[in-house]
């Protein structure tokens, strides 16, 4: 009786043992080299995995600039110091001349600006809405207003203003990007901290077209990229969409008072 129980006992242990020293010689035999500079570079990153870099969390970041195959500042959330201490790990000068950028929103047609064609009722995601007949605003272009940017942000640093339209709160964004990619109207992008004005819109139609369905849209007028109110060349019309070639410009401010829909978004204004 003894025998017929320790029988199966001491098979399953002599497997165990077996398997062990098989998995133990594996292990080594099939062992990976980790470069301890891909440690040390994830260890100085912040370990949001945002993927804003384009690479799949700080993991792959970290060994695809070990490798050199990425640069060394495409951490938006690390920021300057993390840009500094990459530098430092690979032996590499760091010129410090990288602006950090946030995101900023390019439609001001809220609930009280913009029209609807019907009132959607569908899944509350804006990639979602934009499938069902081109989306429910009267702009093609517009925001869709149902926050998938907010959702998909990980610093928390969007949230949705009562007017409908997303609002950035410029003190937690690390222009990581995660918005940019989520918005399917492409109404929102990253531009550099030190620029103040930026064009509030990105609808390419023109006039009356604009004004019966938005009351603050881009008419394309072109008043703004005249040389009379810009002759720096700072803006230039392209496709009825005014551009902004020099975001520092000294007469930017004087375009965005000039302009009769008021489509430009001055940051920070009192």
């Amino acid at each position: 009786m003894v025998s017929t129980i320790l029988v199966p006992i001491i098979g399953l242990g002599t497997l165990g043992l077996f398997f062990g020293l098989f998995l133990a010689y594996a292990s080594k035999k099939f062992k990976v080299e980790v470069d301890p500079k891909v440690e040390q570079v994830l260890e100085v990153l912040p370990g949001a995995n945002c993927g804003g870099c384009g690479y799949p969390g700080c993991s792959g970041y970290a060994e695809a600039v070990v490798k050199g195959i990425a640069e060394i500042d495409l951490c938006a959330p690390g920021g300057a110091a993390v840009i500094e201490e990459i530098a430092r790990i690979l032996g590499k000068e760091n010129t410090g001349s990288t602006v950090p950028k946030i995101a900023a929103v390019h439609c001001r047609g809220g609930k009280a600006e913009a029209k609807e064609r019907f009132l959607y009722q569908g899944i509350f995601d804006c990639t979602a809405a934009q499938l069902v007949a081109g989306g429910s605003k009267a702009c093609v272009y517009g925001c869709l207003g149902l926050g998938s940017c907010v959702r998909a942000c990980p610093f928390d640093a969007l949230s949705m203003g009562s007017n409908g339209l997303p609002v950035v709160d410029e003190k937690k964004c690390t222009g990581c990007g995660i918005c940019v990619k989520t918005c399917p109207r492409n109404i929102i992008s990253l531009i550099p901290i030190t620029q103040k004005i930026f064009i509030g819109c990105v609808s390419h139609e023109k006039g009356k077209a604009v004004k019966t369905i938005c009351s603050v849209g881009c008419i394309g007028c072109g008043l703004c990229a005249r040389p009379k109110v810009t002759p720096s060349g700072a803006i230039e019309m392209d496709d009825n969409l005014p551009i902004i070639k020099d975001p520092l410009a000294e007469d930017l401010p004087t375009a965005a008072e000039k302009c009769p829909t008021n489509s430009f978004v001055v940051r920070n204004a009192s």
